[in-house]
Order: structure tokens, then C-alpha cells, then sequence
């Protein structure tokens, strides 16, 4: 796996550890901005993922699976919420304690991977470096539904360069799984957190073109902000669509 990957990873799980570790039993139990969950809620279910992601850079995740075979779902997201709501009720020291011991086996278990490595996961085969980008992602997003749950404003790192990567790589997928025709090609042009940098993908000629804050891409594709309500403008064929279902989770 490469170095600045496992390093933005470490540096988010670092960053909901921040948050989290000074909090009493009662802030736990406050909720947090994922509808239904509370801070609680969200660090149990980021634990269970990173086993998840753990146990698929390790080549078993089929077996770690069988352990949500008491959740009743069909899709990845009710999977999710009917994982946590089995497991839900442990002491917020016990939640804690679990995820930063998945946190630390996972980023041991990648480091362990070279980046083109195939694995398993939700959306079946992919590489490894892309495995640990959606955790990126995914820590990030939880991390700001506790921030807000806290009344805290993230200002977003340099770290969202991971997750606009994925985002644009993932674009294919995101109109695929929407049973949406392929969209052409399509460039992002984004201011980075700080201001003083812009990050380009894509070709620059590309028919659609999205602009603004790379923070407010990052909220939109997680679900967290509508694009209408952001500095992001799209523009050509496509716009619409990528705004609309561009995502950083399965």
C-alpha cells in the first residue's frame, strides 16, 4: 500500500479519535447527524466496518461476513443499520476500546497489501488502495456527523484529495448502480480546503465540467449536503447526474 494513503487514513482515524476520546458517557449517547444513530451508534458501526475492511485485505472477508448474518437487509445500508442495531447498548469505553483496536488491525492489514491487490468488498472486486480510499472516505463522513452532533465545524484537510480521487474514479459505477447510461468523460476543478491550491481531474476538455470547494463535494457525495445548497456548479450533459449520484460509499 502506498505511504501517503495509509497516512491520510491514519491522519482521519486520528482525527474522529480527537473528537471522540474526550467525550463522557452522556455525549456518547447524544445524537449524532446521521438520522437515527447516535455518536455511539456511528463509532460501533465504523468499527465494525474497518473489521470488515481488515478481514478483506487479509483475504477472509467471506468468513468475518458470517458475522452479520443475523442482520436482516438486502441492501448494504440496511445491512448497516441492522448490524448496529444488534450490537447496540455497549459501554462507550467498550465501543471506543473496539475501534481503535479495528482501526489499528486494519491499517496493519494494508500495510501489509501492495496497492493493485484485488479484494473483496460490498461492490465485489476491487484494488486495494481503492479499499482504503472509501475508508478514508467513510471515516471522513462519519467524523463530520459527530463534529455537527458536537456543534463542531470541520474545516476539511488536505486529505479530501483522496476522496475526490475516488469520487472521480468511481463515477462509472455511481451511474451504473443507478441504472444510468455511462456518462462521458467528465473533469473536476476544486478549490482544496485551504484556498491556495486547485485540484484537477480529468481531462480539462471534458464536456462536463464540475467546479467549487472540494469540502462541498466531499458532503454532497456522502449525502450530507445538497449540491443546490453548496459552491459547486456543474456544468454540460452530465452535470446533473454526477451531483446526483456521485458517492463514497456502496
Amino acid at each position: 500500500m502506498t505511504d501517503t494513503v495509509l497516512a491520510d487514513l491514519r491522519g482521519q482515524l486520528d482525527e474522529l479519535d480527537g473528537l471522540v476520546e474526550p467525550l463522557d458517557d452522556a455525549r456518547w449517547d447524544q445524537p449524532s447527524a446521521c438520522p437515527g444513530w447516535t455518536i455511539s451508534d456511528v463509532v460501533l458501526h465504523l468499527a465494525q466496518t474497518n473489521e470488515m475492511a481488515a478481514a478483506s485485505a487479509r483475504g477472509t472477508l467471506m468468513e468475518a461476513a458470517r458475522s452479520w448474518t443475523r442482520a436482516e437487509g438486502e441492501t448494504v445500508d440496511e445491512l448497516a443499520a441492522a448490524a448496529v442495531a444488534d450490537e447496540r447498548g455497549a459501554a462507550p469505553a467498550e465501543v471506543h476500546a473496539r475501534w481503535r483496536a479495528g482501526a489499528d488491525d486494519m491499517i496493519e492489514a494494508f500495510s501489509a497489501c501492495r496497492p493493485e491487490d484485488r479484494v473483496l468488498w460490498a461492490v465485489g472486486d476491487m484494488a486495494a488502495r481503492s479499499l482504503a480510499t472509501t475508508r478514508v472516505a467513510e471515516t471522513l463522513i462519519h467524523t463530520e456527523d459527530i463534529a455537527e452532533g458536537l456543534g463542531i465545524d470541520l474545516a476539511g484537510t488536505a486529505r479530501l484529495r483522496q476522496v475526490v480521487w475516488l469520487l472521480h474514479s468511481t463515477l462509472p459505477y455511481a451511474f451504473e448502480r443507478a441504472g444510468e447510461p455511462a456518462p462521458g468523460a467528465i473533469a473536476f476543478t476544486l478549490r482544496s480546503p485551504t484556498g491556495d491550491e486547485t485540484w484537477a481531474f480529468g481531462e480539462p476538455t471534458a464536456p462536463t465540467t464540475v467546479t467549487g470547494p472540494a469540502l462541498d463535494l466531499c458532503r454532497v457525495a456522502g449525502q450530507r449536503r445538497a449540491a443546490a445548497s453548496t459552491g459547486l456548479v456543474g456544468r454540460g450533459p452530465d452535470a446533473d447526474g454526477v451531483l446526483a449520484l456521485m458517492r463514497t460509499f456502496a
